[in-house]
């Protein structure tokens, strides 16, 4: 992870605020990996203190010992009131070892109105020496008021080479190639696919939906898949196979078989409305619903292309 992180915007912005004293006094890293933000926020802290992984203080700041960098709230839990009430008395603490204090806050999408009002007045001005970041995986849910407050740093998706060269780093394995190029280029989705042999059912799944081409197995396709738990997941795999398909035509290769099975215009119609289901999945809680809509809509593209062809 520190490896991809080093070679982002976000982080050289970040780094160049260290090296030249500017740092602001607090930051929103805007990293859409649930599974990394807390791993992400300590490499942040590193840099933050000037320290490596190997040092002394580095090691502290992975394992939570080291007194002027907090992270909350704890792994797996979600950020209180109460906490957020309590990090700010603690902030005007001064810092004990160095000259500034960080504090981080992992999931600060999932924060109450409530909460990140509490916190506005210390964001704003905050005590001599301390420094915050806010974790968030969305900025959506954030208040304006907050994100006025903070100099946002955006770690865009990774591309599907430096997803590949980061699983192989972690150890040989046959789902690598596959997961890097279908998980919307987030490391942690990518490590759920390469383990607990989940993938197999998002990759079957896919091909299904992709190999539709009549309405009437549409509904049938849709009640079975419908409640998978990995949805993301398939969203992104079905994409993944229709741009291949594409890629095939444009190429003019030998087809496989979903490139046999649409025409160029219906593919390309095809891998622009799975990239808008994938985004419209958070706001879209009948999966089912969305699964059909998609088949339906590019059969029906499909089948204009053909009828223009008789």
């Amino acid at each position: 992870m520190k490896k991809l992180l080093e070679g982002t915007s976000a982080y050289r912005t970040f780094s160049n605020d260290v090296q030249n004293n500017r740092l602001s006094h607090a930051y929103m890293l805007d990293f859409g990996d649930a599974k990394k933000l807390r791993e992400a926020l300590k490499i942040f802290a590193l840099r933050f203190f000037g320290e490596s992984a190997d040092s002394l203080d580095g090691r502290r700041i992975l394992n939570g010992n080291f007194p002027d960098f907090a992270i909350y709230p704890e792994e797996d839990k979600k950020p209180t009131a109460d906490g957020i009430s309590a990090l700010i008395a603690d902030s005007a603490l001064q810092p004990l070892e160095r000259e500034k204090k960080l504090y981080a806050i992992c999931g600060f999408n999932e924060a109450s109105p409530l909460i990140q009002n509490k916190l506005l007045k210390t964001l704003e001005e905050p005590p001599r020496g301390i420094h915050f970041m806010l974790g968030a995986t969305t900025t959506a849910p954030v208040l304006s008021t907050v994100k006025s407050r903070v100099k946002t740093l955006t770690v865009a998706p990774f591309a599907p080479s430096e997803i590949l060269a980061a699983l192989e780093r972690r150890g040989a394995n046959p789902l690598n190639k596959q997961a890097s190029e279908s998980c919307g280029g987030i490391l942690g989705v990518a490590e759920n696919m390469t383990s607990g042999g989940w993938f197999e059912e998002v990759a079957e799944g896919a091909l299904k939906i992709c190999s539709v081409t009549r309405a009437g197995e549409a509904g049938e396709i849709a009640v079975r898949y419908g409640d998978i738990k990995h949805k993301a997941e398939l969203l992104a795999q079905i994409r993944l196979l229709f741009r291949e398909a594409l890629a095939e035509r444009v190429r003019g290769n030998t087809y496989g078989k979903i490139a046999r099975l649409w025409q160029t215009p219906a593919l390309i119609y095809a891998e622009e409305i799975a990239d808008k289901a994938c985004a419209d999945l958070k706001f879209n809680a009948f999966f089912q619903g969305l699964l059909y809509d998609l088949m339906l809509r590019i059969i029906e593209e499909n089948d204009k292309w053909l009828k223009l062809q008789e």
